[in-house]
């Protein structure tokens, strides 16, 4: 899944947000396992990328519940 930006975000439906987590959090989980398993990984900076993309999405969550 390509990174998102935050405008990006914020147009997605509720639904397409958990939708979109739900996938980043399966991939890092997979490049985790496979940098975990000692092999290199084919982009270094996917991980925290990812990361950076699922906070995001978890930021904009946060701000629609207030």
């Amino acid at each position: 899944m390509a990174i998102i930006r935050i405008s990006e975000i914020r147009e997605m439906t509720p639904n397409e947000r958990a939708e979109s987590l739900q996938d980043l959090s399966n991939e890092l989980l997979r490049e985790r396992a496979s940098a975990a398993a000692g092999g290199m990984p084919e982009n270094p900076g996917r991980i925290r990328e990812l990361r950076r993309t699922i906070a995001r999405i978890e930021t904009v969550e946060r701000e629609g519940s207030r």
